[in-house]
């Protein structure tokens, strides 16, 4: 994988990624900002500024002009907002890619943000929230993140609440942008296939004058968990959704690798000991799936399914005897083999569009991480032996740091809770 970085004088990163045996190109800019960096009052600002930066710019003065210019080309747009970045991108023909950076690096530069369309969009968003809390299965790792980070800003809501949506007036976003969209902590991406030279020469005209500044620091993660932890919804609902798991690592640790290819023995595919035993041989979930997440202080493991009510603590017995296994047997070096084979497998995969590899390349220079081609991180995961899957597991599948959220009919977590059992 071959690309370019480029550093304005005010700081701005481009990541410019040729790839071969493609004719679209993708445009994506992001900020490393996202909900683990607002204020209680300001919760949900960084996702509304996302609806609110396709509505309209000085140029473009509304959403029906963005919308219309991109679909006249065929192309694709969209934004999201995750708890610690905030990303806007682009998808077209690679003929049209002038017109997806214009429109991208428009919104991204020079949105109005009228009072009128923010108190149009507020209902909008409102109207999301209602979604998030009527789909049980997205919500319920919302549930576990708040039960995780109860005291830190990264346990709210991405979306924040309506009472704090509802509240938000334009200088709420002014600040905001004056304080997060600054050039040092945007990086623009553009992958697929163009003509490096126009288009460096046209990112430098749109971004060489974007404000200057440093971004406030985010309020760190302590974590001192000292026994397992329960948080139930009760939701009168067909299904018990659950999320079952345990501290982890950050997203720079020395054993992620180790990590994630554990991950995907337990749970991470449909050949895996969670997957198996939970819904193959018992047929107690539909859904079943372990994954990682970290953060760029924190990190956790976790499993989570969807389960017939009265199977609660069945299943969540039976995912606790797999973390307690793999901590206490080393896994087959075939076992061990054929996840390494599925991770590699998937990642190639993943990287056939122009608009994974830029997601690819700009996701790891957010964080200002040294970027890592896929070869070199195929390079650690090969590495990865029986004894460190062994290790990991007996570092993080203990008591202390297991935790569970519930959304479903009930009410009693301490019976549950004395299942938490490791």
């Amino acid at each position: 994988m071959n690309y370019k970085k480029t550093i304005l004088k005010n700081g701005l990163r481009i990541i410019m990624a040729p790839v071969k045996g493609t004719a679209t190109a993708t445009v994506i800019v992001m900020v490393g900002a996202g909900s683990r960096y607002e204020s209680p009052r300001e919760a949900g600002l960084s996702h509304f500024i996302e609806h609110m930066l396709f509505k309209g710019t000085q140029k473009r003065p509304t959403y029906l002009q963005i919308a219309e210019e991109l679909d006249a080309i065929g192309g694709e747009s969209n934004a999201f907002t995750s708890k610690d970045k905030t990303a806007y991108y682009a998808k077209a023909d690679a003929k049209h890619i002038g017109t997806a950076l214009d429109v991208i690096a428009d919104m991204y530069l020079n949105s109005t943000l009228e009072e009128a369309e923010i108190k149009k969009e507020s209902g909008t968003i409102i109207q999301e929230i209602n979604m998030y809390e009527d789909s049980p299965m997205r919500n319920v790792g919302n549930i576990f993140e708040q039960l995780m980070y109860a005291d830190n800003p990264l346990g709210g809501d991405i979306a924040g609440s309506k009472k704090t949506v509802a509240s938000f007036k334009r200088n709420d976003f002014i600040d905001y942008m004056e304080r997060f969209y600054v050039a040092s902590d945007t990086v623009v991406c553009v992958a697929g296939k163009f003509d490096e030279k126009k288009t460096i020469a046209r990112l430098e005209g749109y971004f060489a004058g974007m404000r200057q500044g440093k971004k406030p620091v985010m309020k760190k993660v302590v974590e001192s968990q000292k026994k397992p932890e329960v948080k139930i919804r009760f939701k009168k609902t067909d299904q018990t959704h659950l999320v079952l798991g345990v501290r982890a690592y950050d997203d720079n640790h020395k054993d992620r690798f180790i990590l994630n290819v554990m991950s995907v023995i337990l749970g991470g595919n449909m050949s895996s000991r969670i997957f198996g035993e939970v819904r193959e041989k018992r047929g107690l979930a539909y859904y079943v799936r372990t994954n990682v997440y970290a953060y760029q202080d924190c990190g956790y493991l976790a499993t989570s399914a969807g389960v017939e009510h009265k199977n609660l603590e069945l299943a969540v017995k039976t995912i606790l005897d797999e973390y307690r296994k793999i901590a206490a047997e080393p896994v087959a070096e075939s076992e061990l083999r054929k996840a390494k084979d599925y991770i590699k497998g998937r990642s190639i995969m993943n990287l056939e569009s122009s608009d994974e590899v830029a997601m690819f390349l700009i996701e790891q220079e957010i964080d200002k991480k040294k970027i890592m081609t896929m070869e070199e991180i195929f390079s650690r995961i090969d590495k990865v032996t029986t004894g460190d899957i062994l290790r990991v597991a007996k570092d993080i599948f203990k008591e202390r740091g297991l935790n569970l959220a519930i959304i479903g009919p009930h009410k009693d977590g301490k019976k549950i809770r004395k299942s938490l059992v490791l």
